[in-house]
């Protein structure tokens, strides 16, 4: 069994694209129907830069989005991928859901496109730059994440927001917060606590109110039942419901990122082989939670036509 995974934030980097916008029409199609619903000329800030601008979280998150579909788009075009027949589930790190469910046909690209921008925007607008924060915790399960963030709260939000795989949980919340769980951390068991270089406290309650934004915006749109299940964030499950998956993208905002949960279960399933389109960030933490698995990452036109000869 295979799953197809997405990419998320801090995946982003200048120059994403452009080789394969160099090599493939499809490509190219992608990034002219993201910029033409944007009404912004990202594939230039992908290109060219300059890296603080595609950074923000506003346009890393449909820059990400755009070039993971770039590939998905290059695979199955002119790899004549199916995903229905070469995947039994997609899954993404946390924006990474918005690309899994654009590729297994739940949303329309441009649709998919205006959905991140504004998820970017609130996201950065819920919380002043400078009061929130998050950490990754090294060598840290979730359980003593979660003792870690218990304690050092004192009042303040201090969550876990990202389990990311056995060794590697992020934790999110108030500044103050999340710089007495640094301190706390390594005496109370972890290896090592880094600041995270993020505009927002991104997966915890504080960032309630683009979960509001985000509720408003996607009762709004149509979302089709994608053609393979999502492996959802906030359950660690699977669904192929319209409504759980709009309810779950609502809670996904404010909720946790179950990503070693997910691998895991997906692993019991039977999942023993994982491709990663247009990153390699997720491949190193599935291989981390499920050692026996197969990782591909596909990134450049020449992993592409590896995989599409593969899969054929």
């Amino acid at each position: 069994m295979r799953a197809f995974l997405f990419p998320g934030q801090g995946s982003q980097s200048v120059g994403m694209g452009k080789a394969l916008a160099d090599a493939s029409a499809a490509a190219r199609d992608v990034f002219g129907e993201v910029d033409e619903a944007l009404g912004q000329n990202l594939f230039r800030l992908m290109s060219d830069g300059p890296d603080e601008e595609l950074k923000l979280t506003e346009n890393a998150q449909p820059a990400i989005m755009a070039h993971a579909l770039a590939v998905y788009r290059v695979l199955t075009r002119e790899g004549g991928l199916d995903l229905e027949k070469a995947a039994h589930f997609v899954a993404g790190h946390s924006l990474g859901e918005y690309s899994a469910l654009a590729a297994a046909g739940s949303f329309g690209m441009a649709t998919t496109a205006k959905l991140l921008k504004l998820r970017g925007q609130a996201m950065q607008r819920a919380v002043p730059v400078g009061e929130g924060a998050m950490a990754a915790l090294l060598g840290a399960d979730v359980d003593l994440a979660q003792r870690i963030a218990s304690t050092a709260a004192e009042g303040e939000v201090c969550e876990v927001a990202n389990d990311n795989d056995p060794s590697q949980v992020v934790i999110s919340g108030h500044k103050g917060a999340i710089d007495r769980a640094i301190e706390l951390a390594k005496e109370m068991g972890a290896k090592r606590a880094i600041a995270l270089p993020v505009s927002a406290p991104f997966h915890c309650t504080l960032m309630q109110p683009a979960a509001d934004a985000m509720a408003e915006a996607l009762a709004k749109v149509t979302l089709a039942a994608p053609v393979v299940p999502l492996y959802a964030n906030v359950t660690a499950a699977a669904t192929a419901n319209p409504d759980e998956i709009r309810d779950q993208l609502v809670q996904q905002v404010t909720g946790m990122v179950r990503w070693r949960e997910s691998i895991a279960n997906m692993a019991a399933e039977g999942v023993s082989e994982f491709v990663e389109l247009g990153g390699k960030v997720l491949g190193p933490m599935v291989k981390r939670i499920a050692p026996e698995a197969k990782v591909t990452s596909v990134i450049t036109i020449e992993d592409i036509e590896a995989i599409a000869k593969e899969l054929a």
